[in-house]
């Protein structure tokens, strides 16, 4: 790691020093972006390039297509490759809780900077320099108060993209993790040109209907285990193939999983055909927030949220299950 060359007593403001000395930037996201991820890469984006500074953005390829919902968002400029001059750019991890979260080599291979902004409960703190607020509802609202602190303006665009990341991480402002702040930091963008109605439209209504008959299979496909409190649904490979849809427009199915009544914890697994490392991703949720979803994820090399995890698997639906079981009943003791 080379030397920092930013001098300040918090966190915060250490950060806000090191991206005003530099010059050249690399910033990436963890892999399977969501909008938070999307929203603060873009948002961070935006703010070093006003500031004059040179800003690449990284996602690998196979991160694209990307889900429906995010495909308003202007990702042209993104990165599939490293730039001629990597090594002589600091790279900025944007909503990434451990490092392996975005697998690729040149970014940790080289003696760049590293510097790691987030708001994960259980980020490892893998960077020279780390920013890492458990508080904030999401990692753009870190990227919020940063542009504050640094000077920008926040821009119409700048404030579409932490307004997404603020919507998304927050569940429609509906999560435990929405605080005041939150609301203050939503109404500030609003003010610097979120239209708040073509985006939630844009977000959650512009659904092709090849993601509705997924989501029809996937309801359809619905096992509870582990006394109720499980709830599971796989979606197979078949299904995408029937109903002419993309891995990417599992986006949301969850979210009906979890609303069932006396569910504990809530996954959507489907199999990633030749795209992924491992057969099959899981996504996990926390109904009631008194299993730690995260926990489970660590433990195959996920990670995430208290009540919102995911995790990489080459399990048998028979074998996951089983594991899955065990966790839920490891940690409500019973």
């Amino acid at each position: 790691m080379s030397e920092l060359s930013g001098v300040a007593t918090s966190d915060i403001e250490k950060v806000s020093a090191e991206l005003l000395a530099r010059d050249r930037f690399l910033l990436t996201a963890h892999e399977g972006p969501d909008g938070d991820a999307l929203g603060s890469l873009m948002g961070m984006h935006q703010l070093l390039t006003q500031l004059g500074k040179d800003s690449v953005m990284f996602l690998g390829a196979k991160e694209f297509p990307l889900p429906i919902e995010y495909r308003f968002l202007p990702l042209e400029e993104v990165f599939h490759e490293p730039p001629a001059d990597m090594a002589d750019r600091t790279v900025v991890f944007l909503d990434c809780g451990n490092i392996d979260r975005m697998p690729v080599d040149f970014l940790t291979a080289g003696d760049n900077l590293v510097i790691n902004i987030d708001h994960h409960h259980d980020n490892t703190r893998f960077g020279a320099l780390n920013l890492v607020d458990v508080e904030a509802s999401c990692t753009a609202e870190i990227v919020y108060d940063l542009a504050l602190l640094m000077g920008a303006r926040i821009t119409p665009e700048m404030a579409l993209a932490l307004y997404v990341g603020l919507i998304t991480d927050t569940g429609k402002f509906m999560y435990e993790n929405t605080k005041a702040h939150t609301h203050r930091v939503a109404a500030e963008l609003i003010d610097a040109g979120v239209n708040v109605d073509d985006t939630y439209r844009r977000l959650y209504e512009h659904v092709p209907v090849e993601k509705l008959r997924l989501v029809a299979r996937a309801l359809e496909a619905i096992q509870r285990h582990c006394g109720d409190r499980l709830v599971i649904s796989y979606i197979t490979s078949a299904d995408y193939e029937v109903t002419g849809a993309g891995e990417e427009m599992t986006e949301g199915v969850i979210d009906h999983l979890r609303s069932i009544d006396g569910t504990k914890v809530a996954a959507v697994v489907r199999d990633l055909g030749n795209r992924g490392r491992a057969a099959r991703k899981v996504s996990l949720r926390s109904s009631e927030g008194d299993i730690d979803v995260s926990a489970i994820a660590r433990k195959h090399g996920g990670g995430g949220h208290k009540r919102a995890a995911g995790f990489s698997t080459d399990l048998e639906l028979d074998a996951l299950v089983a594991f899955l079981c065990d966790e839920v009943v490891s940690q409500l003791g019973s």
